[in-house]
């Protein structure tokens, strides 16, 4: 995976957010209604409908989505045989006890979740979750679904989801449990091809480190990693190696920034922010408005610090000055 190199002449700009699309024409993209009509299934879309047929769903038809054309298949599946994406963020209790509340009172199930084939078999929905668990809770047998052929959808649906967590934590998690999938999926593909799915390479470390402990402070060290990772050209198992490795240095440093938090708080200091403090302090890009150092050195830059760090000259009013991500951010 690769790091910012020092010998770049000029500092590389920040990769250019996601613009919303211009409002087009009236009436000049896509198809019309009757070209919605699919006489006959693609070879992909129609090794699909075999699979859903001999894992006792039932495709109800067929039809070409109005925007791409892309065949999609309306079909029921039997609710035991499909499972949500192994890497989207996790289940909420409430939202889906209360959906299955109203889907119940209803007596009618109208919103169909998005589906896949899953690698082996059964299915899986990147977008459903919540809707399929409070069919499982109503005791429901089966559940409709569209059907994707294009199995890459999958990514596109979690990384465009605009309702998806905005908490770091969350996100992170979700990017790492992605991350994995795709190596499952294929571990030879580069890195770098998949950084709209992932959005930023630091999320990758950091939900490797929430992986290991949920309460992990990555908000701390987030703006750090953010500005110095960079998605590889490596493949995907080689990449994940590296940010392992960046994942075990940053618990490495952590412990040393909790044994200085632990001496600070010995001498009466308090403050939500202690954390971000003692990060801030030791951090050496604060001074770098060039290209700063690859990640390893910055982090080892940090490690000498803090073993230099004297809790005795810091005093109540230095806490008051800081600001960031307070320690008990998960």
């Amino acid at each position: 995976m690769a790091t910012k190199s020092k010998t770049t002449a000029k500092r590389k700009r920040a990769p250019a957010k996601r613009k919303t699309p211009k409002k087009a024409a009236p009436r000049t993209r896509g198809v019309l209604p009757a070209e919605c009509r699919l006489e006959n299934l693609p070879a992909d879309a129609a090794a699909v409908a075999e699979r859903i047929e001999g894992e006792g769903g039932y495709v109800i038809g067929s039809y070409c989505e109005p925007l791409g054309r892309n065949p999609l298949l309306l079909a029921a599946l039997p609710i035991d045989q499909v499972e949500p994406t192994p890497f989207q963020r996790d289940l909420s209790d409430a939202h889906y006890k209360k959906l299955s509340g109203v889907i119940d009172r209803t007596g009618l199930f109208l919103d169909p979740v998005i589906a896949i084939t899953a690698p082996k078999q059964g299915f899986w929905t990147p977008n459903g979750r919540h809707r399929l668990e409070a069919m499982r809770r109503l005791g429901a047998k089966s559940i409709i679904a569209l059907v994707v052929p294009k199995r890459e959808i999958a990514w596109q649906i979690l990384a465009l989801n605009t309702e998806k967590a905005h908490n770091l934590r969350e996100r992170a998690l979700e990017v790492i449990r992605i991350y994995k999938g795709l190596i499952d999926e294929d571990p030879r593909r580069p890195e770098n091809d998949f950084a709209f799915y992932l959005e930023e390479a630091a999320l990758v470390t950091l939900g490797l480190c929430y992986e290991r402990k949920g309460n992990f402070a990555g908000g701390a060290y987030h703006p750090i990693l953010r500005r110095l990772e960079e998605f590889s050209s490596e493949t995907l198992q080689a990449s994940l190696k590296v940010h392992q490795k960046y994942a075990d240095q940053l618990f490495e440093l952590d412990e040393k920034v909790m044994s200085v938090i632990e001496k600070l708080k010995e001498r009466g200091l308090v403050s939500p922010y202690l954390r971000a403090f003692v990060v801030a302090r030791i951090n050496p890009l604060r001074w770098i408005k060039d290209e700063p150092p690859p990640l390893p050195e910055v982090l080892k830059t940090m490690k000498e610090r803090l073993a230099k760090f004297n809790v005795d000259k810091v005093n109540q009013q230095d806490l008051a000055k800081v600001g960031g991500a307070p320690d008990t951010e998960a």
